[in-house]
């Protein structure tokens, strides 16, 4: 998806040559000229959305990227606002073509992270209060904020805090099955994720998900790096904070001795996430990340792409990029089992863009894909792993996960990312314990509206003030910085104690 030609003095971006629309960079009048395009705008057009180049009869393919993105409900003169009112979705597609080399030249990088005993590296040292159900989340909260309260904290500064990770699930379902596996893999993987050095599992007691079943499936031993006990056979609910607060006493010794250590950049793990998406999602933060991501796996770090239903009209762009043939056959595969899941619920994968993505300019899915896809860059895909699965790769992963955000990002955890970065258009407040996140704006009016919440301005790539080389180059800083201890804006704030959101499938029994 090669950008072309931006005519910043008409008002509209052209993103590709073969492009029949463009978007507008400033709200436009209706009659204003574009003359770069030799057309007159007919509508009034809001800032990111799209205007018709050339005649587009009915039934015909509109394109942005070089790509399609959707076909015209009715014929479309030139000039015309192009969004919801007059396109949908089409099963038309435009060829993939074959992906140019990847060579993306980056001299070494490193950051101070905590290197741990089976080689990886994380990029924050926490201790987490994990739930195996519902029942024990609030006991789980009332330890952290007893350790709080209390100071448990005050002679440990290497420990950078203690995360209650509670969810709404583990009794009323299968003891068996795909929901059962869901949940269980998503909170060991998120114990057993690098930048929580320890971990307490607190239980009710007579839930589905059992700890003696739970330790005794992940191979997991009692020690410094995890307890765990229930509340009933604790005694209750008193005595169970107590004795959180006895566990946390005994492991945050050996939790402090962790240090940062100088490492090499390849040991950072990044989940990719989009959330709040705009019609300059695609054009600005989105590629920037995507050249970040790039630079990050040429010094052989790892990125995860998810948000399965949002490469839904741009899997074809993946498939080309596939290491082998068995990696694009394993993503087709989780492509057919979505479009069978959203058939059941009397869903299509058209209905995946919100309100605020169609606010902002967002017509429909293929294209809201085409500049999701875009934040995993140009490097081959080298594997495609289910929910929460331990990565079996390094450089560009994809992981299926719904496009809920806090639900990709907490699989994302559980697979091991020790750092999120999530770009947003509209203004999505989110942040992640124990992995921190970072923002990336769309747009520098949600920058400066946002400032607290908004890490790095990519709007400025719109405004011709940088290129996407640039602002990857910048956010690869970032990253670095941030994974070497710098907190992000959403740590500032205190995200990431309410964001464990595991993917739930099937019926509540």
């Amino acid at each position: 998806m090669a950008m072309a030609t931006k005519s910043f003095d008409t008002g509209v971006i052209r993103l590709h040559a073969s492009d029949n629309v463009v978007v507008a960079t400033r709200r436009l009048p209706a009659g204003h000229a574009i003359e770069s395009e030799r057309i007159v705008t007919g509508d009034p057009i809001p800032s990111g959305h799209k205007i018709a180049t050339s005649a587009v009869a009915q039934g015909q393919p509109l394109r942005k990227y070089g790509q399609v993105i959707g076909a015209a409900t009715q014929d479309i003169a030139p000039g015309r606002h192009v969004h919801v009112h007059n396109v949908s979705v089409t099963d038309i597609r435009s060829e993939a073509g074959k992906p140019a080399p990847f060579r993306v030249e980056q001299a070494p990088r490193s950051f101070m992270g905590y290197w741990r005993a089976d080689g990886r590296v994380a990029t924050r040292n926490y201790v987490g209060v994990l739930t195996s159900v519902n029942c024990s989340a609030t006991v789980a909260r009332h330890i952290a904020e007893a350790a709080g309260r209390e100071g448990l904290l005050r002679d440990f500064p290497n420990v950078d805090g203690i995360v209650p990770i509670t969810h709404h699930s583990g009794c009323g379902m299968p003891s068996a099955g795909e929901n059962y596996d869901l949940l269980s893999r998503t909170l060991w993987g998120t114990a057993a994720n690098p930048n929580f050095a320890a971990v307490l599992l607190v239980g009710l007691g007579c839930e589905v998900v059992q700890l003696a079943r739970f330790k005794q499936e992940y191979a997991i031993a009692e020690g410094s790096q995890f307890q765990s006990f229930t509340i009933q056979d604790t005694g209750g609910t008193r005595k169970a904070i107590a004795e959180g607060l006895d566990r946390l006493r005994a492991v945050l010794p050996e939790v402090n001795r962790a240090v940062r250590s100088e490492q090499p950049a390849s040991e950072l793990v990044i989940g990719l996430q989009c959330g709040g998406s705009d019609g300059w999602s695609g054009v600005t933060a989105n590629p920037a990340l995507g050249n970040a991501s790039d630079r990050l796996v040429a010094l052989g770090g790892t990125v995860i792409l998810s948000e399965t239903p949002e490469i839904y009209g741009a899997e074809h762009l993946l498939y080309a990029r596939a290491r082998a043939p068995e990696v694009a056959a394993k993503l087709r595969e989780r492509i057919v089992w979505w479009e069978k899941y959203t058939a059941m619920f009397g869903m299509e994968m058209n209905n995946n863009p919100s309100p605020g993505n169609k606010a902002g300019g967002l017509t429909t899915i293929l294209e809201k894909s085409l500049g999701a896809v875009a934040k995993g860059g140009t490097s081959p895909l080298n594997a495609v792993v289910e929910y929460a699965k331990p990565l079996s790769a390094r450089g560009l992963v994809f992981m299926d996960s719904p496009g809920l955000d806090p639900c990709s990002a907490t699989g994302q955890v559980a697979s091991g990312a020790t750092m999120i970065a999530f770009t947003t258009g509209r203004g999505s407040a989110y942040g992640c314990k124990p992995s921190p996140s970072i923002k990336l704006a769309t747009n520098t009016d949600i920058f400066r509206r946002m400032p607290d919440d908004m890490d790095i301005d990519c709007g400025t790539i719109a405004s011709g003030e940088s290129t996407i080389e640039e602002k990857g180059a910048e956010i690869l800083d970032y990253l670095l910085k941030v994974a070497s201890g710098s907190k992000s804006k959403s740590e500032e704030l205190g995200y990431g104690d309410m964001e464990f959101v595991p993917w739930h499938i099937g019926a509540v029994m």
